[in-house]
């Protein structure tokens, strides 16, 4: 069931709300209680093989992972920093990390082995059970925090909650137990009642706009650009074309993951709870630190710490400082993505943060002056772009009869055609004209967006739609007064908000899934 369907926006999301808010003037918990099963319900909705019976397999998965992830829990709760809780963590790591590997990462396994060595494994298909990378690191964090004496005392329904909840069940962000659990034990008042479901709406809105009016339709100039690049190795691709499929793309994942997350926190805020702000412009990044900071801001935070730290951090000299942050970026790499590429595009970011922090050093040591804001983001934007390549090459290894020497090929290829090497022609390629007729004006009003306007965050930071907002959001250059980008319950803001659900739904004949949820 996706958030861009007329199922969940027609009825799922109303009658779990409705009934929600009228459980919660009598009951908390009443109401918690139905937010958990309707997030079973959203969750146990997904049927990998549609031409096959439904079945409750992998809803019992996550709810068998739960029961036994909360007992471990209580108990490195209770035996916090001892060497009997040093080993059942380590088997709670283990059997988390076990089922990750065997849904996601056999694939890989096996046709690395195969390539190798000529030989083959008769492992059976599996499909790879949706959020599951996303929830098992938010139960990995739970587990070490209760080690640690971080976690308080909570039941199986606040935990089960934290883990199901519906609105970042799927793709995320990962969240943190410290920040929803509290939150769930809270009563709210009518008043932030009201509030909420006012701030909750317009930020769904502008992510549905996002998803469905933007990055949909920027997928028909990246698609047909990249489909030449699957058939042809990237042979037929100028430098134009090549450079066109390269932006596209990183727009079109630019809107979808932003408009995922605007949909997920406003869907969150419908219901009272904050998640934790998960995309903050990151294509106005003036550095690829800065732009970490920014783009997937959860999985960033988890990686820092409970990877990056857990090596030693920056702790032991520049040299294992450079080391752990490319072991940290190439395991983030490999999280986005059972194959080499996504592999290869983590690794490109490791050498890019590595370089990043090597020249802060030189700057620092030798006074050198900063490089002006416009030019430092416009250099970030291109080295961004040109790693997104690898990554959405990794299509082509996941798909069926796909392998890591046709990804690896097709990013190489379009990488010498980005920088000229398979010649200057616009547009040669007939199949084409039509992209190119599409792409100018889309570019143009997209990057606009990206980069001269603020960010759903930041139009209603004025109510504090996230967590984490107030290291973000300050001062944004905008054009014409600031107080025009500011949200408020006013019935021009209503009517806009209309309107971008109206020009939403007009694009709904070409729905399609979000791109993080493939991961």
């Amino acid at each position: 069931m996706l958030f861009n369907s007329y199922t969940f926006l027609v009825v799922f999301l109303p009658l779990t709300l409705v009934v929600f808010q009228l459980l919660r003037r009598s009951n908390q918990r009443m109401a918690m209680g139905w937010l958990v099963l309707m997030s079973l319900v959203y969750y146990g909705w997904w049927n990998p093989d549609p031409s096959k019976p439904w079945t409750p397999f992998y809803l019992i998965l996550i709810c068998t992972s739960c029961m036994i992830n909360f007992g471990i829990g209580r108990y490195l709760a209770a035996h916090t920093y001892t060497a009997k809780g040093r080993g059942i963590l380590a088997l709670g790591l283990i059997a988390n990390l076990s089922v990750l590997f065997y849904y996601k990462y056999i694939g890989l396994f096996e046709r690395t082995f195969e390539s190798l060595t000529g030989g083959h494994f008769n492992i059976p298909d599996v499909v790879l059970p949706l959020g599951l990378s996303f929830f098992t690191f938010q139960k990995i964090a739970f587990l070490v925090d209760a080690y640690r004496g971080k976690t308080s005392k909570y039941n199986f329904l606040d935990f089960l909650l934290f883990v199901t909840f519906f609105p970042q069940l799927i793709a995320g962000p990962i969240v943190h137990h410290n920040e929803i659990m509290p939150q769930i034990q809270r009563t709210v008042s009518p008043s932030r009642r009201s509030v909420d479901l006012s701030v909750g709406i317009s930020l769904f809105a502008m992510g549905l706009f996002k998803k469905v009016v933007l990055a949909d339709n920027l997928a028909m100039v990246a698609n047909p650009l990249f489909g030449v690049v699957a058939a042809t190795g990237g042979r037929d691709l100028t430098i134009l074309e090549a450079w066109a499929a390269a932006i596209a793309y990183s727009l079109q994942l630019y809107f979808d993951f932003s408009g995922y997350s605007d949909m997920a926190i406003g869907a969150a805020r419908m219901f009272g709870i904050k998640l934790p702000v998960n995309f903050h412009s990151p294509y106005k990044a003036t550095s690829i630190v800065d732009f970490w900071r920014r783009w997937h801001i959860t999985l960033s935070r988890f990686l820092r710490d409970y990877v990056y730290f857990s090596l030693g951090g920056n702790r032991k000299g520049p040299f294992l400082r450079y080391a752990n942050l490319l072991i940290t970026m190439l395991l983030g790499g490999l999280w986005h993505g059972a194959g080499w590429t996504y592999i290869l595009w983590g690794g490109m970011h490791g050498l890019f943060l590595c370089v990043n922090h090597a020249w802060f050093a030189l700057r620092k040591k030798l006074s050198i002056p900063a490089i002006p804001k416009p030019i430092a983001i416009f250099m970030t934007f291109v080295v961004v772009v040109a790693a997104w390549v690898p990554f959405r090459a990794g299509a082509f290894e996941l798909a069926a009869g796909g392998s890591a020497k046709e990804a690896l090929r097709a990013t190489h290829s379009i990488l010498a055609s980005m920088f000229g090497f398979n010649g200057f022609d616009a547009w040669p390629n007939a199949a084409l004209s039509e992209v190119k007729g599409r792409w100018g004006l889309r570019a143009a009003y997209c990057i606009a967006i990206v980069w001269f306007l603020p960010n759903s965050q930041q139009i209603l930071r004025r109510y504090f739609p996230a967590f984490g907002l107030r290291g973000l959001t300050g001062k944004t250059s905008t054009p014409g007064p600031r107080r025009i980008w500011q949200w408020r319950p006013t019935w021009q803001w209503t009517v806009f908000i209309v309107i971008l659900v109206m020009g939403s739904i007009y694009e709904f004949d070409k729905v399609s899934e979000f791109i993080y949820f493939q991961f």
